[in-house]
């Protein structure tokens, strides 16, 4: 026997041997690894399985949940008008935000490459993410107030509107009784001749909300008009601190300037007017034959307040617009991420083919970025199904069940005032069900993704 062969034969029982201690170490290591998982288990199944197992339970039961009511629950949750509608506003907040979200990103990501600043921009646009929703809820609920003096948007608006439109002078004003007659349309009139002078009193003014450059009206009031000539004065009725006459222009009495006066006469407006300081006016060039002195309802109309943001027509877009704010440095992120991993060459080959950058972005970009677009959109579609914080803060008491969605639905059904909740539960799993294929195709698109 050689020295080889002897060597083989000690080799072989050792080789033999091998595995056991392979297999021992490989258990060993998978024990190790569930001993560090163990926690996160604990802790997954206490705070989501349970409860999940426990709401599809609880969803067959009554409110008081002691007595078996099968699916009843989950048809009253069809018969419910509220439920109804919070299955509306979720189909729109699921067809519209993750949508919007995604296309802005995807621009302001492909934009942010041409900047000079991108970081700067990146990270300002990524800044509302630190904010929580309860902290941005009010921040656009303030926002969205009706009250010009509270609201920025409305303030904007009202600027803007006033700008073009202007605004009454005198919101407040009305005619005085039984010397001036009032239209349906909100205007006042009053019959005058030519060569008259009129007086036209009014009340409902206080005298600090007078304009700065008003007058007393005495003196104007005083004056003779010409032959083929309309004057006239426009005045407050009021004496500060009491006496003077109703009707009669007193020493202390301030004409009402800027307020707009027409001569009417067949129904037409003949000659129009603006009052001075002293709310005098004056026609001239008239034809002898009564007029119609009239003050258009234009002076006496309300300001504009702006847009009801949080009224039953526009609460939910508002609340969407208070989400796009939050969530659009998020896509353009992920976006921006994928962005800056397509192949440059490719890009500079179309360049150099003669394509311009919209069908360069159109035909390469976009199919490039595919995979990302989806995986974002997929990601968003779940979160807004979710939403609950923004809806609940922003949307005020009154519009409540028109902004609701099924996430707040579940909740006001369940603690806010319905206390139904085998109800709840049943809408709790309907939202189950409603996540978990966007979560499945999410995680199979991540694992092909990984292969």
């Amino acid at each position: 026997m050689t020295a080889t062969t002897v060597v083989k034969q000690q080799a072989g029982p050792r080789r033999a041997a091998g595995p056991a201690p392979a297999r021992r170490g490989r258990r060993r290591a998978r024990l190790i690894a569930l001993l560090f998982v163990l926690p996160a288990l604990l802790l997954l199944g206490a705070l989501v399985v349970y409860p999940v197992l426990f709401s599809v339970g609880r969803s067959f039961f009554d409110a008081s949940g002691t007595r078996f009511v099968g699916g009843d629950n989950y048809t009253e949750m069809f018969r419910d008008p509220a439920t109804l509608k919070a299955i509306r506003n979720t189909t729109i907040w699921v067809v519209v935000a993750p949508a919007l979200l995604t296309g802005l990103g995807l621009i302001l990501a492909v934009l942010v490459e041409k900047v000079r600043w991108a970081t700067a921009f990146k990270l300002l646009l990524f800044m509302p993410m630190a904010v929580s929703f309860l902290a941005a809820g009010i921040i656009f609920r303030l926002a969205y107030d009706e009250d010009p003096d509270k609201g920025v948007l409305n303030a904007a608006v009202v600027s803007v509107h006033d700008a073009f439109k202007g605004t009454s002078t005198y919101p407040t004003a009305r005619g005085r009784t039984g010397l001036l007659t009032q239209d349906r349309d909100g205007s006042y009139r009053t019959t005058a001749s030519a060569g008259d002078t009129v007086a036209l009193p009014m009340v409902g003014v206080l005298p600090g909300d007078l304009p700065g450059n008003a007058s007393p009206a005495r003196t104007a009031a005083a004056r003779k008009a010409a032959p083929g000539e309309l004057r006239g004065v426009v005045y407050l009725d009021f004496t500060p601190g009491g006496g003077g006459r109703q009707g009669r222009v007193d020493a202390q009495e301030s004409g009402l300037p800027g307020m707009k006066v027409e001569a009417v006469r067949d129904g037409e407006t003949v000659a129009s007017a603006t009052t001075a300081a002293d709310g005098s006016f004056r026609f001239s060039g008239l034809t002898a034959g009564p007029y119609t002195v009239k003050l258009p309802e234009s002076n006496f109309a309300p300001p504009y307040q702006g847009v009801s943001w949080l009224g039953p027509t526009l609460v939910t877009p508002a609340i969407i617009g208070a989400y796009l704010w939050i969530w659009t440095g998020f896509a353009m992120v992920l976006i921006g991420a994928g962005l800056s991993t397509l192949p440059r060459d490719a890009l500079e080959a179309a360049r150099m083919d003669g394509a311009n950058e919209w069908q360069i972005f159109r035909r390469i970009t976009v199919p490039l970025l595919a995979p990302v677009l989806t995986v974002v959109f997929v990601t968003l579609v779940i979160n807004v199904m979710k939403v609950f914080d923004l809806v609940y803060i922003i949307a005020p008491g009154p519009v409540q069940e028109d902004a609701t969605v099924l996430a707040t639905q579940m909740w006001l059904v369940s603690f806010g005032g319905g206390n139904d909740q085998g109800l709840g539960s049943a809408l709790g799993v309907l939202l189950l069900l409603l996540v978990i294929p966007a979560m499945v195709f999410n995680v199979r698109r991540f694992r092909n993704s990984q292969r």
